[in-house]
């Protein structure tokens, strides 16, 4: 090798990792448009979802394709529902029942942290939704098996880490869902001058 193949082997890998950042960076600028609008990024989850429900149901196909694609959202689920402290992991020996999350307005407010942030949720789902549906292209992942065990199967363990998590929310006291921030309720002092 002459000092020439090395150069030219350096500039290709610039020219590569340039063109990576680049494709990098658009991809980066592209979540954080779509950041904001919470709404119309599920929506066109739901919609690319369906898409792929009606191609597995149209092409009577790549059950097990699904049948992964359904754990692993409910995987995601379970830790979009979960604290990112477990309070189950933070117990005192005095406390029988545990720690819990602030319930009264005497008490500190917490608010509650995810142990997957909802855009995190969205993009995982969205992700995995694209890979299934391109798996569904591959006849090697069509693998045949007798789909109603696997439908059963799944409702079995939906229902079962549901009862799960639900237990959990009741024990230790909280609720991952919020509506809107607290409001603070605001003290009117009023002064007399005599």
């Amino acid at each position: 090798m002459d000092g020439n193949d090395l150069g030219s082997e350096t500039t290709r890998r610039g020219i590569i990792s340039q063109a990576w950042m680049r494709i990098s960076q658009l991809y980066q600028g592209t979540l954080d448009k779509w950041t904001p609008h919470t709404k119309g990024r599920w929506f066109g989850s739901f919609l690319l979802l369906t898409v792929f429900v009606i191609r597995i149901i149209t092409k009577q196909g790549w059950y097990i394709v699904t049948y992964a694609l359904g754990i692993y959202h409910l995987n995601l689920f379970i830790a979009f529902l979960t604290p990112k402290i477990d309070p189950a992991m933070d117990f005192d020996a005095d406390d029988d029942n545990g720690p819990a999350l602030p319930t009264r307005a005497s008490e500190e407010f917490r608010p509650f942290i995810r142990r997957l942030p909802e855009f995190k949720f969205w993009l995982s789902v969205t992700k995995s939704t694209i890979i299934a549906f391109f798996c569904t292209f591959v006849d090697a992942f069509n693998i045949p098996v007798f789909w109603p065990i696997l439908v059963m199967y799944f409702i079995t363990l939906f229902c079962i880490t549901m009862k799960r998590q639900i237990k959990h929310m009741i024990k230790y006291r909280y609720l991952p869902f919020t509506h809107s921030k607290p409001k603070y309720k605001t003290v009117e002092s009023t002064v007399t001058v005599n």
